[in-house]
């Protein structure tokens, strides 16, 4: 049985392989679920689009104190992706005892930067309020993703431009073979997303990381040939040149798309992603006495 799934997760992987970035529309369907996690909320509104909703996930069993919270963005090259499909990370997070936050956001060519930024600011706002609904709490949030997601949680972790005070609610920065440092724009996907934008520089995790950012784990495959490891390396010496503590990982035998699949069951055995990914958590996050409180 394991053998004929890890014939097909290896096909499914080739296949992904070749559409670099593409959504795992598909692959949700292919593994086995987590039993200790379960989504308790579908396609919520944290905006008026139609692309601004979120998905939550929870423990099946309740907790003393509020748990701590992720908010996980997916990849795609910011021109596709849907919440639906990663439901096996907010399963996977979930019965680790992390609340979990997937929301969907606007797509290029739609929009361009900073739109799907702006959106990901207002999906952890929403998630601030609204986390100790689930059992959450508001004020221990992990920002994290994979490739353009982790883009993302990355500009919001270290750019004090999208959350302003309320960045004091994230308590670390959770990067999966994340692109932080790609100016110029020279791929198709990166021009479409952030070529009309006049000033480059500002659109770059690594100009804005340092004294003062969360926490930070960095998590590459070191046979990533669509997003180059050197941007975690890079983005995690900008932030210990401010002083703060950065954990870098690399995984031998994982890919782009091979670090994200190995949070599924059953193929968690390539590498200890999701293991190192709780392990931060549990770390970094200081539970809060009491609700969260909500951020106005």
């Amino acid at each position: 049985m394991i053998a004929h799934g890890l014939r097909r997760y290896l096909a499914l992987t080739a296949s992904l392989l070749a559409g670099a970035c593409s959504p795992l529309t598909s692959f949700d369907t292919l593994v086995p679920k987590d039993r200790g996690g379960v989504r308790v909320a579908s396609d919520i509104a944290y905006g008026a689009q139609s692309r601004q909703r979120l998905d939550v996930y929870a423990p099946r069993t309740a907790a003393a104190t509020a748990r701590p919270v992720v908010v996980f963005f997916y990849g795609g090259s910011w021109n596709s992706g849907t919440k639906a499909g990663y439901a096996f990370v907010g399963r996977a997070l979930a019965a680790r005892g992390f609340v979990t936050v997937v929301p969907d956001y606007r797509l290029v060519p739609a929009v361009e930067y900073p739109a799907f930024v702006e959106d990901g600011a207002s999906a952890v706002r929403w998630t601030a309020r609204n986390a100790s609904r689930y059992g959450g709490d508001g004020r221990s949030i992990f920002l994290m993703g994979h490739s353009a997601g982790a883009y993302i949680a990355a500009m919001l972790a270290v750019d004090q431009r999208w959350l302003g005070a309320e960045r004091s609610a994230v308590k670390g920065l959770i990067g999966l073979a994340g692109p932080y440092d790609f100016a110029p724009f020279d791929v198709d996907a990166s021009r479409a997303a952030f070529g009309r934008f006049p000033r480059p520089a500002e659109t770059q995790p690594v100009t804005w990381a340092g004294a003062g950012d969360p926490p930070a784990l960095l998590l590459y495959g070191r046979k990533d040939d669509v997003v180059q490891p050197r941007n975690s390396e890079a983005l995690a010496a900008r932030l210990r040149a401010g002083g703060v503590s950065v954990d870098v990982r690399a995984y031998p035998k994982l890919g782009h798309v091979g670090i994200l699949l190995s949070l599924a069951r059953p193929f968690r055995g390539r590498a200890p992603v999701l293991d190192d990914v709780s392990s931060f958590i549990r770390r970094a996050g200081k539970p809060s006495v009491g609700d969260a409180q909500a951020i106005r």
